[in-house]
């Protein structure tokens, strides 16, 4: 089993930066300005991006789906973000920004024969993906599937990982924490320094109101640093995580899943060569 888990968090730490580039990458800030949207900062994309397979969603549709971002910050942008663009215009020029960002960081890779590979051995993990109760990944999945390998690598990228952010919400309810709790919970075993967070836009006094909170259960101790009993129930929010997101993994045998990990390593290197990712997340990659 613990190999297993493993495995699962091994290859999301593999396909999440090929995810994220969407985020960041010039060629998708352009798509959204051609949209209509602001660019100098890059959340008014992030949340058309994002939240588009959800259809024109709510604020509050986004908030629960995503768990981590202060509803007053979602309010901002959310629905804002449909009177800008439909959100089915949206995924048409998501697919462009992701097409265009790939060309240019993959180059000749994008239609090479490892990178159909790749997407062939992803797209089998997809299908075999239990979407039931994980809204991201489900309406990801639901979308058509692109012909291109590399826009169908990104697809299945993205599926999977959101199949593992839905199941990372149930894992967090399990705990019994709420979603700033849960960021405060996160920094205080050393995913990220709190200033990290602050992107998620909590204010200082709900940061430290839910400092409060975990500090009467035991989970926090004085100086912002968990406890023995809050960095094990952060453990079992992982476990529990990995566990969920390990099912579709056991679609390929152990051979097909070495050669996925060889073909997506040098994907993997150019995104984080491309200088575009942020060196420190919320997602405690590596950290935890």
């Amino acid at each position: 089993m613990y190999e297993e888990l493993g495995r699962a968090r091994q290859m999301w730490h593999l396909l999440e930066p090929l995810h994220a580039v969407l985020y960041y990458a010039p060629e998708a800030f352009e798509e959204a300005a051609a949209l209509g949207y602001r660019t100098e900062e890059r959340w008014p994309s992030y949340f058309a991006w994002r939240a588009a397979p959800l259809g024109d969603a709510s604020a509050d549709r986004v908030a629960g789906t995503f768990h981590s971002f202060s509803p007053a910050m979602v309010d901002a942008y959310v629905p804002a973000a449909w009177s800008v663009a439909s959100s089915a215009a949206v995924l048409a020029a998501r697919t462009r920004a992701v097409d265009r960002t790939y060309r240019t960081l993959l180059g000749e890779a994008c239609a090479a024969p490892d990178t159909a590979e790749a997407a062939a051995l992803l797209r089998r993990v997809t299908d075999a993906a239990d979407t039931a109760d994980r809204p991201l990944a489900a309406a990801n999945a639901a979308l058509p599937w692109p012909d291109e390998p590399h826009l169908a690598l990104w697809r299945a990228a993205t599926v999977l990982r959101e199949h593992r952010g839905d199941g990372h919400l149930t894992a967090l309810a399990h705990a019994e924490l709420d979603p700033v709790e849960s960021l405060v919970s996160f920094a205080a075993v050393g995913a990220a320094p709190p200033e990290v967070f602050a992107s998620r836009g909590w204010s200082g006094e709900e940061w430290q109101a839910a400092g409060q909170r975990l500090l009467k259960r035991g989970l926090l101790a004085e100086d912002g640093t968990a406890t023995e009993s809050g960095r094990a129930l952060r453990a079992e929010v992982e476990r529990r995580t990995d566990e969920a997101a390990a099912a579709p993994w056991r679609e390929l045998g152990s051979q097909e899943r070495e050669r996925l990990v060889e073909l997506l390593g040098p994907l993997w290197v150019a995104a984080l060569q491309s200088g575009m990712l942020p060196s420190e997340t919320t997602l405690g990659i590596g950290k935890v």
